[in-house]
């Protein structure tokens, strides 16, 4: 009989890459008040590899976990953070070329990229009206920041782009506290952290044992 080695989760670890990689972001778009198209060259760095390359990961194993929607979130995001450090990174000359281009060809092309990014969020956001409440916030939460970012770079408003920040930076917490809420637990810690399901109540699985249903049928 072939046996199967049972993977860990690796849900926090792709929450965890998303979290601290949109945290560094949004603090410089939000309180330090930088334009998203001149980031720090900090993020850089995270971009490729925490927030790219270990999303991608953890969404390839959610793939090897059966679940669909976990391994498409990560890869996506993981996607859309190494396709963000190839933007700003001067090695690939996006940024600069667009800037060439004159007038507003920078700005126009950075609020397409991001309003391609609101679209797909919102339907991640719909796949999970009946998961846990973390869940819906965090998705409700990015949708708005991507809005607001792109918004901000059509209409060259750096104040939109600061509250673009701003949501960031709540979507940023959220996502650590999911993770924590997956890594703390009673098995390893005094505590738990509460992730409420939204999971229709009277939809309970069913049990099967000995060819039988639940209802004994």
């Amino acid at each position: 009989m072939t046996q199967f080695r049972k993977l860990a989760n690796p849900a926090p670890l792709g929450l965890s890459a998303f979290a601290l990689t949109t945290f560094v972001l949004s603090l410089h778009n939000g309180a330090m008040g930088q334009p998203f198209g001149t980031p720090p060259a900090i993020v850089l760095g995270l971009a490729f590899f925490y927030g790219g390359l270990c999303q991608l990961l953890a969404g390839m194993w959610e793939f090897a976990q059966n679940n669909t929607f976990g391994a498409t979130a990560f890869s996506s995001y993981g996607g859309f953070w190494m396709s963000y450090a190839v933007i700003i990174s001067p090695g690939f000359n996006v940024l600069p070329t667009l800037e060439d281009a004159g007038g507003t060809a920078k700005s126009h092309a950075l609020g397409i990229f991001l309003l391609g990014w609101a679209i797909m969020t919102f339907i991640f956001f719909l796949a999970n009206l009946r998961t846990n409440l973390g869940l819906c916030l965090l998705f409700a939460f990015l949708d708005i920041t991507f809005i607001l970012l792109c918004a901000g770079d059509w209409t060259s408003s750096h104040n939109v782009t600061k509250a673009g920040g701003y949501f960031g930076l709540f979507t940023a917490l959220i996502a650590w506290y999911i993770a924590a809420s997956d890594l703390i637990n009673h098995n390893n810690s005094v505590f738990s952290l509460p992730n409420p399901s939204l999971a229709r109540r009277n939809a309970l699985p069913v049990h099967i044992e000995d060819g039988k249903t639940e209802n004994g049928d």
